[in-house]
């Protein structure tokens, strides 16, 4: 699926060595000020694409000395002047407005936020603020050959377990090994069909931290549904992997065994399910406590104490996030109840030619 979109938006004579043209840009109030006037001091003149400047990530707090009305104002004149898309502060975070007004199944997005990934039939790619300065001014983007990796869902998650418990599992299976690193993740499979949108958008949003280059997901009337919901069914299209498609790494993801997971500081592969955690909670957050020291000498984190009568307390949660805030997180999910299986260590290598020996089932 991938290689067809990159194919269709190369415009190099090097099927290797792509130079992308995408169909659209966006960027939050952290970084639309830097890529703006990089792309104006490269001579641009107007956005070349639809480029929308969404105010979410600095509109609580004033970050480097500067103050939040300021970066919000120079994106309104901005989007005013060189014929942009301005998102008001507290109205839409970056990942949703481009999912629910942006994508289209089969068209590319370029995201100054690493967690640009709109896998309904869309490919998203985060860049930096240079990377993304370079396409506002020269409409494309060099972007080198990746391998592909196909994720693999099968059966249906149980009651009570969400996106992000998929996808932490996923992150812990894969980070530190680097099994997917650069390569393009596509999701396909037989257990997509029972994923809500929400729950494929909550996976695929969090992918960046496996280090892929880029996430897409196979559609169905699932996608289809997303799209006539938000009024604009003529941006959807079937998109599947090919008949003799192959992958250079596979993984199968079994959701009828997932489990509640919990990530410990400081990176999300630092991941466990909630029952190993609870059982191992003392010396988990040792850890956690000796390794804030190391990185912030400082520092003199308090974990343990919050160990009682065999539980761990917490002082207080947020509903929040920009990697994946979904709407079916704060619905209750009324679902047959089934009993959850404890997950084997995931495991992953090098695929062959199938049957595959790389199976996390």
């Amino acid at each position: 699926m991938a290689w067809q979109i990159l194919q269709a938006h190369n415009v190099s004579p090097d099927p290797m060595q792509l130079r992308i043209r995408f169909d659209a840009m966006v960027s939050h109030d952290i970084t639309y000020v830097g890529i703006i006037q990089q792309a104006r001091a490269s001579g641009m003149k107007e956005f070349p694409i639809p480029y929308a400047l969404t105010n979410c990530h600095n509109s609580l707090c004033a970050v480097g000395g500067t103050i939040n009305e300021d970066d919000h104002m120079f994106g309104l004149s901005a989007a005013k002047k060189y014929g942009g898309i301005y998102v008001p502060a507290n109205q839409s975070v970056i990942h949703s407005y481009a999912r629910e007004q942006m994508a289209k199944c089969g068209s590319m997005i370029l995201g100054s936020d690493s967690h640009t990934r709109y896998g309904a039939g869309y490919h998203g790619r985060g860049r930096g603020r240079p990377g993304a300065g370079q396409a506002a001014a020269e409409e494309h983007l060099g972007y080198p050959h990746a391998q592909g990796g196909a994720g693999i869902p099968h059966r249906y998650a149980p009651a009570g377990i969400g996106p992000h418990d998929v996808a932490i599992a996923l992150v812990k299976a894969t980070f530190e090994s680097g099994f997917v690193n650069n390569c393009v993740l596509e999701f396909a499979g037989p257990g997509i069909k029972s994923l809500p949108i929400d729950f494929r958008n909550g996976i695929d949003v969090m992918t960046t931290e496996t280090t892929c280059l880029s996430s897409i997901w196979e559609t169905d009337e699932v996608t289809r549904g997303f799209y006539e919901a938000h009024k604009r069914p003529e941006d959807y299209k079937p998109l599947h992997p090919g008949q003799d498609a192959y992958y250079d790494k596979m993984i199968t993801i079994d959701l009828s065994r997932m489990e509640s997971m919990i990530a410990l500081p400081f990176h999300p592969s630092n991941a466990w399910t909630i029952h190993e955690f609870l059982e191992n909670a003392e010396e988990l957050l040792q850890k956690v406590e000796a390794d804030a020291k190391r990185r912030f000498p400082k520092a003199n984190p308090q974990l343990t104490d919050k160990i009682h009568d065999g539980a761990v307390w917490a002082d207080q949660g947020v509903i929040a996030g920009c990697s994946g805030g979904l709407f079916d997180n704060i619905t209750e999910r009324r679902t047959s109840s089934a009993a959850t299986i404890p997950a084997p260590a995931p495991s992953a290598s090098t695929c062959t030619p199938p049957p595959c020996p790389c199976l996390w089932s």
